[in-house]
Parts: structure tokens; C-alpha cells; sequence
């Protein structure tokens, strides 16, 4: 059976040194997606490079905690600050995203503002993912299914990382958060399928979310599942030798 695998950078347009590694490991061959933070800083230089490379596939990398809205303040209030900032606080949020008609309300209209954004970029929508996997949320996922499905988007990502990649090096404690999920992201699976919107077999990256360097990938190489999706960002690249590939690998 023929596997696939599928190689994303986050964060893009959080800055133009991310954008400059998602451009290099593009013309590199091995970054095949990249996910787009359209109301981040440096979303405008991101959507000039990814309009030269015909190759990367621009997903919508929805926020909905730490990071920019789309939205002005007045219109989100219970969402984002007055200077159009979303907070880190992803536990506290989630339960006002439950809990707070009012504030679910705010929530879709935000998450339809950062589609339509992405849409006035003329870019393919290829995938959707959240900002810190917070599309796991089951109010935000919820809403993305059906916003996805109007908007025509056909794929998103499960941040389901297996047992052993994300205890690599001794972090237990993601290995064992992933387990505690496990339940949950099979039934994402079957939200998604049963909506139409394909999805990604595995994920890794999480757990060495700013160190996916050669080691890394070719220990996900080594153990290659059907199909599954390997996840980065970095703020400045090097290139280098990889076996028979040319790699990018975040500077430390």
C-alpha cells in the first residue's frame, strides 16, 4: 500500500522570518503545505510568496487564542481585546466558548471573518487547522465542521501523534495527554467523515513543536504509517544534507 506523507509548517504569516523558512524549504522540496494566520503581521508578505510558489498548498490556519482577529473589538468583545488581540488563556476561553451563547455567537462570526479573509487572498484553500489544535474545542469544531463544509474546504487536520513519537526524549507528559485524548480524536475522525472533510491519519510534530530537525524526520521515516502528517514552524532555517533529501531544519 503506498504511503503518504505530508509535510505542513504552521505560523504562516506570524512573521517574515517564518515565511522566509516556509518559502526555502518549499523550493527545497520537502515542505508540501503551509498554514496561513490571516490576520497575523506578516500575513500580507506570506500571501506574496505563496502566490510565486505554485507547489505549496496554503491551508487556513484559524486563531482563536494567542494571536490577531479578524473581527474589530466591538464586534467581538467577548473574544478579543481592544486592540484586536486574542489571548493565550486557551482553558478559560474554551469554557466561555462553551458556556456563553452570546459569546458562540462571536465565535462563528470570527471564524467565518478569517475565512472570508482567506478568501479575498485568491490562494486555493487546501486544509483547515487551529492555532494550538484548538479546533480539538467541541464548540469550535463544531462550527469549523459546518463553516467548512459552506465555504467548500475539504480537509482538516486531527492532531492525533502517536504514543511513541511523543514520548521521544522523555516527554511522558505529552504521550500521555495524547492517550487521554484518544477517545475524543476518534470520534473527530467520525465528525469529519461523516461531514465529507477528509483528514490526516497521524500527526507528528506536536510534542517537538520548534526542533523538527533531520533526527526527527527520519525517525518518522523509519516507522512511515499509511498516511500521516508532519508538523513545523521555524524562525530562521539552515539547509542541509539529508540522505537523498534536502532538509530545512529551525535554528537554535
Amino acid at each position: 500500500m503506498q504511503r503518504q506523507l505530508i509535510v505542513t509548517a504552521d505560523d504562516f504569516g506570524l512573521h517574515e522570518a517564518i515565511n522566509e523558512a516556509v518559502e526555502q524549504a518549499s523550493r527545497a522540496g520537502i515542505l508540501t503545505a503551509a498554514s496561513l494566520m490571516v490576520s497575523a503581521p506578516a500575513a500580507a508578505d506570506a500571501v506574496r510568496r505563496a502566490r510565486r510558489l505554485p507547489s505549496l498548498r496554503v491551508g487556513l490556519h484559524l486563531v482563536l487564542a494567542d494571536g490577531w482577529a479578524s473581527l474589530p473589538h466591538r464586534q467581538i468583545p467577548g473574544i478579543a481585546d481592544a486592540k484586536g488581540h486574542i489571548g493565550a488563556e486557551m482553558f478559560f476561553r474554551g469554557v466561555r466558548y462553551f458556556s456563553s451563547a452570546p459569546v458562540r455567537r462571536q465565535l462563528e462570526a470570527e471564524i467565518r471573518a478569517q475565512f472570508a479573509a482567506f478568501a479575498r487572498t485568491g490562494l486555493p484553500l487546501d486544509h483547515i487547522n487551529a492555532h494550538k489544535h484548538f479546533h480539538l474545542h467541541p464548540t469550535i469544531l463544531g462550527i469549523l465542521i459546518r463553516v467548512a463544509r459552506e465555504c467548500g474546504a475539504r480537509a482538516m487536520r486531527v492532531p492525533d501523534e502517536p504514543f511513541w513519537f511523543a514520548a521521544r526524549g522523555g516527554q511522558w507528559h505529552a504521550a500521555i495527554g495524547n492517550v487521554f485524548l484518544r477517545p475524543w480524536l476518534l470520534l473527530m475522525k467520525h465528525r469529519l467523515r461523516a461531514a465529507g472533510i477528509f483528514h490526516n491519519d497521524r500527526v507528528f510534530g506536536i510534542a517537538k513543536s520548534g526542533s523538527m530537525d533531520e533526527e526527527q524526520l527520519l525517525a518518522i521515516l523509519a516507522r512511515l504509517p499509511r498516511v500521516l502528517q508532519a508538523t513545523a514552524s521555524g524562525r530562521c532555517v539552515r539547509q542541509r544534507r539529508c540522505r537523498d533529501h534536502a532538509c530545512i531544519s529551525p535554528c537554535r
